[in-house]
């Protein structure tokens, strides 16, 4: 199977400049891994589960440095490429209905006859 990035150049590379935004604006970057840390902080879902979550999250967002810390994350955690295709394919899923209910607005803001 041919890799469509390379994953592991990307994430050193992000890393990089992770490391120079936080010497640029330190409090920004204190401030994101906060939020990062509260948001693994659950009593309700465990590491899987967030990870899955955010698998599909990331692929709605189109986040590149997201699908690979949660890729990371999701396989440490013990998701299976197929959990992760499922939850892909709800994500999927959604975006296919998000699309079909905005053509709806479309129509609603062109009006009827």
């Amino acid at each position: 199977m041919s890799a469509i990035k390379d994953w592991d150049a990307y994430n050193a590379a992000a890393r990089e400049q992770g490391k120079a935004l936080n010497g640029l604006h330190p409090e920004l970057v204190k401030g994101f891994l906060a939020l990062n840390r509260g948001a693994a902080t659950t009593q309700h879902l465990d590491a899987k589960t967030r990870q899955l979550i955010a698998l599909a999250v990331a692929i709605t967002t189109r986040c590149d440095g997201c699908i690979d810390a949660h890729v990371r994350k999701a396989k440490v955690a013990g998701a299976s490429r197929e959990e992760m295709a499922e939850a892909l394919g709800v994500a999927i899923a959604l975006n296919a209905g998000a699309a079909f209910t905005y053509a709806l607005h479309v129509l609603d803001a062109a009006g009827g006859e």
